[in-house]
Order: structure tokens, then C-alpha cells, then sequence
């Protein structure tokens, strides 16, 4: 039971930008919920009827249903504001066709990594904390409590675009998933180029070994 649970606090962990919607499919509507957890909230009310829509279930089904819980995570999340932010400074030094690539094969590393995690989903209590507004920045405080009381805090960090509001990093148990791509990238930059970051990121996608590319790790308790 050790090891499950183990394994379990790995695979919240292990994928941050999971978290930031699989945390919700089962939470409890909350009275004190701002305009932005709102959002997330109808967010993943279309990849819970993506998951649960019988004409979409079995293997046979997976390329679609993955395309159309897609096109769903990609309306809320702002892969090109995330990886921006997760290059850095290195950002400012790429041509448009450079930036253009980074961010696709950004988006469909986490996008690959969401999907992988949502459909493991075996129904975890979530609760909300909080909601906090600074101009055009808020912050959505939640934790995820496992089967055995253990408690993993959430924060999801989005921006707003007109009236949308966007994720743009995540925090579990106060690691930003922005920082440590960031931390990661730039070490890879440093020590070889923008070009060999580039082939780790796609031999991750393409499920080649690229183990120092990576979320952060769980602390296991």
C-alpha cells in the first residue's frame, strides 16, 4: 500500500500542467469561486463529457478523443505565454520560426502529458481554497486530498485576455512548473544549445530517452 501510495503522490507530482485541470473533475461546487476558477471550472466540464461520452470510449477511439479533450485544454491554457516564460531570457534571442516551433512542440509535450494523466483519473477528493485578483493576474488556490488524508497543494496562475482568463503556470507544494522548466532549459542552453534542447524536447515527444527534461519530482511521504 506504501508503494501505491507512493506512485500515486508521483503521478500528481510528476506532471504539473495535469494538475491544473485533472484537479477539478470532482470538486464540489464552492460559493466563494471567482470569474476564473469559473472558467477552469467550465473548462474541464468539456473534458469531463469528453471522458464520460460513451461514442468516445475504447482504444479505437483514442486519437479522437484526445483531439477533442485537445482543443478544449488549448482554449484555457496559454502554451505560448507558458513557454515563453519557461525559455526565459532565451526567448528574447529566437526568430519567429524558432519561437513558433518551441511553443508547438511545448504545447504537445504537456498537452501529451495531460491527456495521459486524465484518463487514469480514479476519482481523488479536491477542494478549493481560495481565489485572489490583482488587476488582470489571479491566482486559484486549491489541494488535492488522497485517499489516505494526504494533502497536495495547488496554486494555478492565469492572466486575462479580455474576459478570458488563461493558466499560464502552475505551483504544486510550491514548485512553479514555469520555474523549473525555465531552470532546466537555460542549463541545457548554457552547457550545449538552443538546438540540442530542441532535439531533447522532440525525442521526449517522441518517446525517446530525455531524462533531464522534466517536471519537478515529488517528495514522497
Amino acid at each position: 500500500m506504501r508503494e501505491r501510495d507512493a506512485e500515486m503522490r508521483r503521478t500528481w507530482r510528476a506532471l504539473a500542467l495535469v494538475a491544473a485541470t485533472l484537479l477539478v473533475l470532482s470538486a464540489p461546487r464552492q460559493s466563494f469561486a471567482g470569474p476564473a476558477t469559473d472558467q477552469v471550472k467550465a473548462t474541464v466540464d468539456q473534458v469531463i463529457k469528453i471522458l464520460t461520452d460513451p461514442a468516445l470510449k475504447g482504444e479505437q477511439k483514442t486519437q479522437e478523443r484526445r483531439a477533442k479533450t485537445r482543443q478544449v485544454v488549448l482554449q484555457r491554457f496559454g502554451f505560448n505565454e507558458m513557454a515563453k516564460r519557461s525559455l526565459g531570457v532565451h526567448w528574447s534571442e529566437r526568430t519567429p520560426q524558432e519561437r513558433a516551433e518551441f511553443v508547438k512542440l511545448y504545447t504537445d509535450l504537456l498537452e501529451r502529458a495531460y491527456v495521459d494523466r486524465v484518463e487514469g483519473y480514479t476519482g481523488e477528493k479536491i477542494l478549493y481554497v481560495g481565489e485572489a485578483v490583482d488587476g488582470n493576474y489571479s491566482e486559484v488556490k486549491s489541494k488535492i486530498v488522497t485517499k489516505k488524508n494526504q494533502e497536495v497543494p495547488i496554486v494555478y496562475r492565469l492572466i486575462k485576455y479580455d474576459s478570458n482568463w488563461e493558466v499560464y503556470d502552475i505551483a504544486i507544494e510550491g514548485v512553479s512548473l514555469v520555474n523549473n522548466y525555465r531552470a532546466q532549459f537555460s542549463k541545457i542552453i548554457r552547457t550545449s544549445s538552443y538546438e540540442d534542447l530542441v532535439k531533447k524536447m522532440q525525442a521526449k515527444l517522441d518517446g525517446e530517452e530525455a531524462s533531464d527534461l522534466g517536471a519537478p519530482k515529488p517528495k514522497v511521504r
